[in-house]
């Protein structure tokens, strides 16, 4: 991803806010680099996602960057767990301490 994601980040690097769909570059970059807090072939449960994704935003309700990374084919879910769409899950589970 070649656009940069800096005017959307503080200074502790969470992302504090959404680009508009003029910018869906922007937005796809800010999709990948949440999809790296997660590692392939590992299975999440939505409150482990929701933790992840409010560790590194600044969002009041980070299941809006869920719903995006869902609809955006970067996160797969089966209704109950959710896993890295590049990376097929497997039979590990995260613990609950455990984030991406």
């Amino acid at each position: 991803m070649t656009k940069s994601i800096h005017d959307f980040q503080d200074e502790h690097g969470r992302i504090t806010g959404w680009p508009s769909d003029r910018r869906r570059a922007h937005q796809l970059a800010i999709l990948d680099y949440l999809t790296g807090l997660f590692d392939p072939g590992v299975s999440y449960d939505q409150g482990q996602v929701e933790g992840v994704l409010a560790d590194h935003s600044t969002f009041e309700d980070p299941s809006i960057l869920l719903r995006e990374l869902v609809e955006s084919d970067y996160l797969a879910t089966d209704g109950q767990v959710y896993w890295r769409a590049d990376g097929r899950p497997g039979t590990r589970v995260a613990s609950p301490g455990e984030r991406g």
